[in-house]
């Protein structure tokens, strides 16, 4: 019971936040109710901090004590009751109210009362009597239990035949009956009987067997079978109110309440047993009746129902006290539940009563109030609530604080000027509040105009004084005190204000010492400042001893043990106010001797002596005056005492000592300097004498007995107890008294449970040490009142045998013992029994004899004592019904319920345990088990195994057959060894692959689920904790990467094999290390200087261990010229294992870009930022050229080129001319940017030597070539320009100079191919130089300028190169991790300039936001790092050259390593599962590689709609759902979300029962309405909807037949429209729009028509090219624009319509090459879904229609147009555009066309077609296929009709997994006339369907194309490369059409 009770407590734990505290550890803990053969302990559930002493009180307050073995308080506190048979039973003891104390520094509290009640051990019998029933009727069977013993039996179930029986008919109520519904004939063939069990002795019982009479059913009156009289229960209980009758037909049933019908409440409901009442209330108390009637009568049943309301708590408020001593302390008690309560206060344990100080009010005295509270008064204080034995309490503890004042804070010294004004402030707290004063140098403050005291009290209780100055003058200086005091003491501060002026001395008073005592002399000084205050005595500097000490800063003199010779006389105070000036002031101090009184002391005196003692002044200043007293008081005249003053003595007589003359005599002495006294004890001492003697007692056993004994004497005498066991000679020993025996005060002995041991003599010692010790023994005799100590309390016999039974009984003689049988006495005359009665000792043996049969009971009577004794029958007992009641992974608890004992006492159990594929025959087993136990544990078990298990009884008569055979699989364990082969293999510098084998097959203690990595870096200074990684197991081989590791560095790593139960060991750590990889730094301070015109001498600074990442290598040195054209130089670099560098060979006077990089085994590192430095200028080289020719008789021009090596900036050039040579005649000056010269004046027809020097800072440079130049009349035409190539920048002016010179002047012409054509663009200038506007890529090529006159010509071939922006680089991802893509990429063509650099773009999945990095021109690969874990991320590169930058690449995706989280199947969700609580298993969820960000769990019960949910930023192994409703089916969901995205999972679960039993599973049915309306309804619904859908689905083909009719007749019309020609009308007769080409390709596979028939693979594609003027816009159109209805597969066709403007804006256009049709170039949709059925088809053309007047580009994304080449030529660029398939789906994700969505119809088509008819040039025009290709995401390769050039198409497998990428580069055109066309590029894509070829069939295709033959013929240019791809594709659309 108190296990029960513990358990089921609620702690209340109150602890105030102090040193010392209390508290109770089970407040609800008030009945303590035990068996007397098992006895109790009771703990006592009050506690505190520090240890508490704990003690027991009976309620009437009295502590109890021990009485051996049959109560005992243990030092902790806990009250043991032992067990004890019924003889012993003592109501004082065994049924009784106790109470506990603790108690520690901080007070004592009282628990509440705990009702201590033993139930005794004595036989009963239960009892069922035999039924009668009616057939379909109900029978009520009742456990008849004796009343003796009924509250504590109770009914645990019914057997019918020894079957246990289960729900259905058989019904038992929570009152123990038995009702059987619906009898029927068989339940009288069966025996029934109930089985009960002791609710504390756990004895069980079996009834008699009864029997149930069925009859046939006839008509008769209700007759009531069961009901009640009354029933008590607490309020919020359950309680079941029975009635039931029989009768036929079935009575009916109606309930009153207090003679009122029950009205429905759902709190009550009327069950097959009777009236169920739920959460019971007080109102529910009163009378129900129970009417019962059917057509042959009524009848009724009336019982009354008690509801109590419990008393639930009791609070007293405040719940903290902190107060002072003397303030008022308010308490208040509130209490619910029950009302007319008694309540009660106590502090410290003691009640509390009213009185002068303390106030009880209320109504109920829930307030206390107490005023001047007292220290003592502190404590613990509590409110208790008693209602019948019910209570409840609570409790605070009061603080008290010192309320002596304290300063909290206070001014300090400062220094003012006059004037100014000072406020000087006290803040002091106390209790009660402290009155404050102030002085100024010890003289009270007087208040006047300048000085004001004011005060306030703060809002914590504390007082504030103010002293305000408002004037401060000289005088106001000095030594400010403020001063605080109360009733509980006086405190000071004091500090000094100086107020500058003259320094003085305030007037000082003359001063009186006493001897022997310090004395303090101040010295005043006034005004500041001062320089030093010094005392003199007799013009002696003070100190001149150890007893004086000066204070030179505040002026006091202090003098120690003052001595009248010495220190008495004038003391001087000198102040130095200034170094020259000093004032001082005297002071006379008088010393004054006090008396001294010489000690005496009485002597020891006795009653009736004489006494003299003198009391004698020996120092102190005359006159003296002695007086006595007595204890305090003035010594009265009737003591009897002479006193005899004398000078300086006086003396004290007594002629006869008495008692009355005890006390303390103080002898005073008084002088001028002060009162002595000193004091003695007078003690008249008296012999002790008996008052009252012992005698000889008797003690009854069990009762109570006091041994008398009293003495007096002075001083009081001692009285000391001893005692002697037993009768013989005394051998008296010292009694250690205890709370049994105790000592009176007045001396007697009290023994409160008097022992049959505490018979013998007791003597009784008074002693003083006054005269003699006095002594008395005695006799206690312990009387035995008569008892039975020992009586077969149950006896067992065979039936017919004889039976003897004994009565042992005890006690004072005679006894007299009598038998008896069912209260009839037994007549020992009669032949059946024998009684016979012996003597042993002092007890009585009786022994009755039983000759024949024997009854069932017998009941003994000995003389008043009771005692009964219950024969039955022996046997074998029933096998126990065991059960399991735990089971962990090595052991299995059981617990057993014994059946029926066989009469006998069980002497023991035997358990067997076997393994499940074991025999019994090698069973384990454990014999004897204690009979005192019903439970053991099986220890040593394996865990995760199976084993059966089953029981023996056994007694004196023989072993019960096996018990019911349990099987049971014990727990899992955590792995008891480690994985097995655990190695290591690093497969990248970041990553390490571990293996491992699961552990051994016997150490695995149930299925291993998963398994932990730990990993630590094992280097110096790396973490000592293991980083842990859990993973679910696969099979016995595992293998798991780590990756994100640190870069070469050692690792240990230990891997640990986990199951449901826990974590095994770890294996052995082994270490590995990661390998190299390439530097992620660069080098550090990289520098540069130029030493020479060739040298630069370079250094840095070496990597950091840490970012080195291997084994250094080297160092890489990556330089190049920055030419002086913008070009760049080769790309060089150099190696070193040096962190420094001299680089020679270089280009004089130029700038050099340089870079350096570390490098390891892994390769090259980062590389460092550019740095630019020049080398040193240099004298330049010889011209590049010299030409001279005559341009007159007189006159030469000479013309030159610069120097190839300028080696630095040209200063001037210096033309030399001679005649002859060497002989210089002239020099003449060019500047730096003249590249000819005019030498005039030379003579005609003269040879002239002609050379030319450039010039630079370093000096003149070599000579030029020497040539010759004669001057001429008749001067023939020379060209002085050179020769060579031009390049140009496009969409610039370029000037091609053709410089000519003649006499006559030349005329000039330009030739490129022909004669060139002068236009808008183009034109010659008037000094022969060639100009082209706008250059564009065509205008590259070859130019010829040809000069001539009368006598000669000249001709320069000049080749123009224009260059363009660079082509895209071809961009692929080699690499990708969690966090990086490494991406590589292969130039384009540069345009004809060196590429300067790259800018990388890239953006995440579904973002806009896109980020770039500028790369160098020297770089073929970039890592990106720090990105998200599995996530898609697109970039595009692009490169730059002089020109600007380029094409964008294809846009490629790349995806970093990681996936979603995924949860294990082989993991189970729900760890556990109660009624309000559920612990889910979160170790399943596998975070995919990425690390989870985000768990969200909503659940909720099912038929609800509001989610509960919990949101975490990580995920926990387990997650525990709390406050669940009971009994109910919840809905579960959870999304785990990580980088790469979420994962959802759902699971339904259900709470159990309140008994722990589960519930049904849900049920889909019907409901059904009320009027019966079922499926048939849902039926007609159903159909409802079906009619309506196949309406609109009607409705649906209806549409789409008439749009087909309506496109056929569009169709129609198209066909029989007349020729182009007709429709041609001259151009300058009309505004004629700009040409508009359509065209529409479609491409048939290459499997037969009945397969594409059944499956059709159509794709189409048309575009629309209109030639605008200033917009440019792509249009893409869908099939669902023409009115396309898919079959089977839903194939989507794009139609592209492109509007191209004239002219383009300098610089790269923007590319939208790489985004999805439909899409902007920077989003596009994110597909969720695997490859669906419908594949994405996309195809395209382009046109490229040259103009002969309008630069019109029918280009879609390029720069360029291409223009017939000569033969030979190399065009530096493509004019293509690439397109690349798409898919939206992750599975198949690519680049796309990137173009702005728009639709169109087939009537757009049509007008295109007829706008082109009306164009007269069209028939002329010539079309260039630049772009025709279909893409399939389903296709593994795609290839381009004819296409000759189809190495222009690169494909770049993906290196690594989750990577998507197209790359094509268009093909190079080799002349005009060829025809190109696009390759296609190949997805990188496995497991597609096979694409279908455009150059299949192309016979069947070709007559399929008949009805377009009037547009093929306008497309004659073309039809050759185009029929393969678009011929058949248009002629099968018609038709199909």
């Amino acid at each position: 019971m108190l296990a029960v009770a513990l358990l089921h407590s609620i702690s209340h734990v109150f602890s105030e936040e102090l040193h010392a505290s209390l508290y109770f550890v089970n407040a609800s803990l008030q009945e303590v109710v035990f068996a007397s053969t098992t006895g109790t302990l009771v703990p006592c559930p009050a506690a505190g901090i520090p240890p508490v002493t704990l003690r027991w009180y009976l309620a009437t307050g009295e502590e109890i004590y021990d009485v051996p073995g049959i109560r005992h308080v243990h030092p902790n506190g806990t009250l043991q009751i032992f067990p004890f048979p019924p003889s012993s039973f003592n109501n004082l003891i065994h049924d009784n109210t106790y109470y506990c104390t603790a108690e520690n520094p901080s007070g004592k509290i009282r628990s509440q009362d705990v009702h201590i009640k033993a139930v005794l051990r004595e036989p009963y019998t239960v009892r069922v009597e035999d039924q009668k029933a009616m057939r379909g009727n109900v029978a009520v069977f009742k456990c008849i239990i004796p009343s003796s013993v009924e509250a504590y039996i109770t009914v645990v179930s019914w057997e019918k035949d020894t079957v246990s029986l289960v729900s259905g008919r058989f019904l038992i109520t929570s009152t123990g009956a038995l009702y059987i519904l619906d009898v029927q004939n068989e339940d009288g063939l069966y025996n029934y009987r109930c089985i009960t069990r002791h609710r504390y002795t756990g004895e069980t019982r079996q009834s008699n067997s009864a029997r149930l009479f069925v009859s046939d059913p006839a008509n008769s009156a209700p007759s009531i079978l069961d009901g009640f009289d009354h029933r008590k229960a607490m309020a919020g209980q359950r309680v079941e109110l029975p009635c039931k009758a029989s009768g036929h037909p079935a009575p009916k049933y109606r309930w009153l309440k207090d003679n009122v019908p029950w009205e429905p409440d759902s709190r009550f409901r009327q069950t097959v047993t009777g009236l169920l009442i739920e959460n019971t209330r007080p109102s529910d108390s009163g009378s129900y009746v129970c009417e019962v009637w059917n057509n042959y009568g009524t009848a009724e049943m009336i019982g009354r129902l008690y509801v109590k309301q419990p008393l639930h708590q009791s609070t007293i408020s405040p719940r903290k006290v902190k107060s002072s001593v003397g303030s008022q302390v308010s308490l208040s008690c509130s209490v619910t539940g029950t009302e007319d309560q008694e309540l009660s206060w106590y502090r410290n344990g003691e009640i509390i009563n009213p009185g002068n100080n303390v106030r009880i009010t209320g109504v109920n005295r829930e307030n206390l109030i107490m005023d001047g509270m007292a220290k003592s008064d502190g404590g613990a204080y509590q409110c208790f609530v008693r209602k019948d034995k019910m209570s409840a309490q609570d409790y605070v503890q009061v603080v008290l604080e010192d309320g002596t004042p304290k300063i909290i804070s206070a001014f300090s010294e400062k220094v003012v000027s006059p004037g100014e004004p000072v406020s000087l402030m006290c803040n002091v707290k106390g209790t009660p509040l402290p009155t404050i004063t102030w002085t100024l140098d010890e003289d009270p403050i007087v208040k006047d105009g300048s000085h004001r005291i004011s005060q306030i009290i703060t809002s914590e209780g504390n007082v504030v004084s103010y002293l305000n100055i408002s004037n401060t003058q000289v005088r106001d200086g000095g030594v400010y005190r403020c001063t605080a005091n109360n009733s509980a003491g006086v405190i000071l501060y004091q500090a000094r204000i100086n107020v500058r002026g003259p320094a003085s001395i305030r007037p000082m008073k003359n001063i009186t010492a006493i001897a022997g005592r310090d004395t303090y002399i101040h010295c005043r000084v006034i005004g500041y400042p001062y320089y030093s205050i010094k005392w003199y005595k007799n013009s002696n500097l003070l100190p001149f001893n150890h007893r004086q000490v000066a204070f030179e800063n505040n002026g006091t003199l202090k003098l120690s043990d003052v001595q009248k010779e010495v220190d008495e006389g004038e003391y001087t105070c000198n102040v130095l106010v200034q170094p020259q000036l000093s004032t001082s002031q005297s002071v006379h101090v008088t010393v004054k001797v006090p008396p001294f009184i010489q000690p005496f002391e009485f002597p020891r005196f006795s009653i009736g002596q004489r006494v003299f003692i003198p009391c004698v002044v020996v120092s102190g200043d005359l006159p003296i005056t002695i007086t006595w007293q007595k204890d305090g008081r003035p010594i009265p005249a009737s003591l009897g005492v002479t006193i005899d003053n004398i000078d300086f003595t006086s003396s004290l007589r007594i002629s006869n000592l008495s008692l009355l003359h005890n006390g303390n005599y103080t002898c005073i002495a008084r002088n001028d300097a002060a009162a002595v006294e000193h004091q003695s004890q007078l003690i008249v001492r008296v012999p002790p004498r008996f008052v009252v003697q012992p005698s000889d007692q008797d003690g009854i056993y069990g009762k109570a007995v006091i041994l008398n004994c009293s003495a007096e004497g002075y001083p009081v005498p001692t009285i000391v107890w001893k005692y002697s066991k037993g009768a013989g000679v005394p051998q008296f020993q010292p009694i250690a008294l205890n709370g049994r025996i105790q000592l009176l005060t007045n001396g007697s002995l009290l023994i409160k449970h008097v022992l049959e041991e505490d018979s013998g003599y007791y003597l009784c010692k008074v002693s003083n040490d006054v005269g003699a010790d006095v002594s008395k023994s005695m006799y206690l005799t312990v009387k035995i009142p008569a008892m039975i100590t020992s009586y077969p309390n149950t006896t067992l016999a065979t039936q017919g045998q004889k039976k003897e039974m004994s009565c042992t009984a005890h006690g004072e003689k005679p006894i007299i013992v009598r038998w008896e049988k069912e209260d009839r006495i037994i007549n020992p005359e009669m032949s059946r029994y024998l009684v016979s009665t012996k003597e042993v000792g002092d007890e009585v043996i009786s022994t009755l004899q039983v000759r024949k049969q024997i009854g069932p009971q017998i009941i003994q009577i000995c003389q008043g004592v009771l005692g009964l004794v219950l024969i039955q029958v022996q046997e074998p007992p029933d096998p126990p019904e065991i059960e399991i009641r735990e089971v962990r992974a090595r052991s299995i608890a059981l617990r057993w319920t014994m059946g029926f004992d066989g009469n006998s006492p069980i002497t023991g159990y035997d358990i067997e345990c076997k393994n499940k594929s074991d025999s019994w025959d090698s069973v384990q087993r454990t014999r004897d088990v204690s009979p005192q136990l019903n439970q053991a544990t099986i220890i040593d078990l394996h865990p995760s195994s199976t084993y059966n298990i089953r029981m023996y009884a056994k007694n004196r008569i023989g072993k019960s057959e096996a018990s019911n055979e349990l099987t049971i699989t014990t727990d899992e364990a955590a792995p008891d060894g480690p994985p097995q082969d655990v190695q290591l293999e690093p497969i990248s510098s970041q990553s390490i692959r571990v293996t491992w084998k699961a552990p051994k097959k016997h150490l695995q203690n149930g299925i291993i689920r998963g398994y932990q990595i730990g990993y630590r870096e094992y280097s110096a200074g790396g973490n000592f904790q293991f980083n842990i990684i859990s993973i679910d197991t696969t099979g016995d081989s595992e293998v798991y990467t780590l990756n994100n590791l640190k870069k070469f560095t050692q690792y240990g790593m230990v891997v640990q094999a986990c199951n449901r139960a826990g974590i095994g060991p770890s294996s052995q750590e082994i270490i590995t290390t990661t390998l190299e990889d390439v530097p992620s730094c660069p080098p550090g301070n990289v520098q540069a200087t130029a030493t020479s015109p060739e040298t630069i001498s370079i250094s840095w600074s070496t990597l950091a261990k840490e970012t080195l990442n291997g084994i250094l290598q080297g160092f890489r040195v990556i330089y190049w010229a920055n030419l002086l054209d913008g070009e760049l130089g080769e790309i060089k670099n150099v190696t070193t294992t040096q962190p420094s560098l001299e680089l020679d060979g270089l280009e004089k006077y130029t700038n050099y870009s340089i870079q350096v990089l570390a490098f390891t085994r892994a390769g090259d590192g980062v590389r460092s930022e550019q740095i630019f430095t020049r080398t040193k200028e240099d004298v330049p080289g010889p011209p590049a050229g010299v030409k001279a020719a005559a341009a007159s008789a007189s006159t030469v021009f000479v013309s030159w080129l610069p120097p190839l090596k300028l080696n630095g900036i040209i200063r001037k050039y210096t033309v030399f001319c001679s005649q002859p040579y060497p002989t210089v005649i002239s020099e003449f000056e060019a500047s730096p940017d003249s590249f000819s010269y005019r030498i005039p004046n030379l003579s005609r027809n003269r040879q002239y030597s002609v050379w030319v020097v450039a010039v630079t800072a370093a000096g003149r440079g070599n000579s030029s070539e020497i040539i010759t130049v004669e001057p001429l009349a008749k001067a023939p035409a020379r060209i002085l320009t050179f020769s060579g190539t031009v390049t140009t920048p496009w969409m610039k002016d370029i000037v091609l100079p053709c410089k000519a010179v003649g006499d006559p002047a030349p005329t000039v012409k330009w030739m490129k191919d022909s004669l060139v054509m002068i236009d808008g663009r183009r034109s010659i200038f008037s000094n022969g130089s060639f100009v082209i506007r706008t250059v564009k890529a065509e205008d590259s090529g070859y130019y010829s300028c040809v000069a001539s006159n009368n006598w000669g010509s000249d001709e320069i071939i000049l080749n123009l190169q224009v260059q363009v922006p660079p082509d895209q680089p071809r961009l692929t991802v080699s690499k990708t991790t969690s966090s990086s893509i490494t991406l590589s990429w292969i130039p384009g063509d540069n345009g004809g300039s060196s590429i300067r650099g790259y800018i990388l773009q890239y953006s995440e999945d579904n973002s806009e936001q896109w980020g770039s990095f500028p790369i160098s021109p020297s770089e073929r690969s970039y890592r990106l790092e720090t990105l998200k874990c599995g996530t898609w991320y697109k970039f595009t590169l692009t490169a730059q050259n002089g020109v600007g930058p380029g094409r964008i690449s294809e846009i490629i995706e790349a995806k970093t390593l990681g996936k979603e989280p995924q949860f294990s199947k082989e993991q189970e969700l729900f760890a556990s599962i109660n009624t309000t609580r559920v612990r889910l298993n979160l170790i399943g969820w596998n975070d995919g590689g990425c690390p989870i960000t985000s768990f969200t769990l909503e659940y909720r019960p099912f038929g609800t709609t509001v989610w509960t949910t919990a949101q975490r930023t990580s995920l926990s192994k387990s997650y525990i759902l709390y406050d669940l409703q009971e009994a109910t089916w919840y809905e579960l969901q959870m999304r785990v979300c990580n980088s790469a995205g979420c994962a959802e999972k759902q699971a339904k679960f259900a709470t159990l029962n309140y008994d722990g039993s589960t519930i049904p599973p849900l049920i889909k049915s019907v409901v059904q309405s009320e009027e019966g309306l079922g499926t048939n309804e849902g039926l007609k619904m159903l159909v409802t909807i079906s009619c309506i859908l196949v309406g609109v689905l009607v409705l649906f083909v209806m549409l789409l037949i008439v749009r087909r009719r309506r496109r056929e007749q569009r169709l129609k019309r198209l066909r029989e429209a007349p020729s182009l020609q007709s429709h041609l009308s001259p151009a300058e007769s009309r505004q004629l729009p700009l040409p508009v080409v359509a065209l529409g390709c479609e491409c048939l596979g290459t499997r037969s028509k009945a397969l594409m028939k059944a499956k059709p693979t159509l794709c189409t594609h048309y575009l629309i090219i209109f030639p605008l003027t200033d917009d440019r816009s792509t249009v893409l159109l869908t099939d669902a624009d023409f009115g396309e209805t898919s079959k089977q597969k839903s194939l989507t066709v794009t139609h592209t319509v492109h509007y191209q403007s004239v002219s383009q804006a300098t610089g790269p256009l923007v590319d939208v090459s790489d985004a999805r049709p439909g899409t902007n170039p920077t989003t596009r949709r994110s597909a969720k879904t695997g490859p669906t059925a419908r594949n994405r088809y996309a195809s395209q053309w382009t046109l490229n229609r040259p103009h002969p007047t309008i630069s019109a580009h029918t280009l879609t994304t390029d720069w360029r147009l291409p223009t017939p080449r000569p033969a030979g030529s190399v065009d530096k660029e493509s004019d293509s555009y690439s397109v690349s398939p798409s898919q939206d789906t992750d599975r198949a994700r690519s680049s796309m066309v990137s173009t702005e969505s728009a639709s169109s119809t087939y009537e757009e088509l049509a007008r295109a077609y007829e706008h082109a008819k009306m164009e007269e040039q069209l028939r002329h025009a010539k079309f260039t296929i630049t772009e025709c290709f279909i893409s399939d995401t389903s296709s593994e390769q795609l290839t381009a009709g004819t296409n000759d050039y189809t190495d222009s198409l690169t494909s770049s497998t993906p290196s690594e997994s989750g990577i998507c990428r197209f790359t094509a580069s268009p093909p190079k055109p080799q002349d005009g006339g060829r025809v190109m066309n696009m390759a296609v590029p190949k997805a990188h894509r496995p497991a597609y369907s096979p694409m279908y070829r455009k150059h299949g069939n192309l016979g069947a295709e070709k007559r399929l194309a008949e009805p377009l033959n009037p547009l093929l013929t306008l497309l004659k240019p073309v039809s050759n490369k185009m029929s393969h791809c678009c011929a058949s594709c248009l002629g099968a659309k018609v038709r199909s059409q």
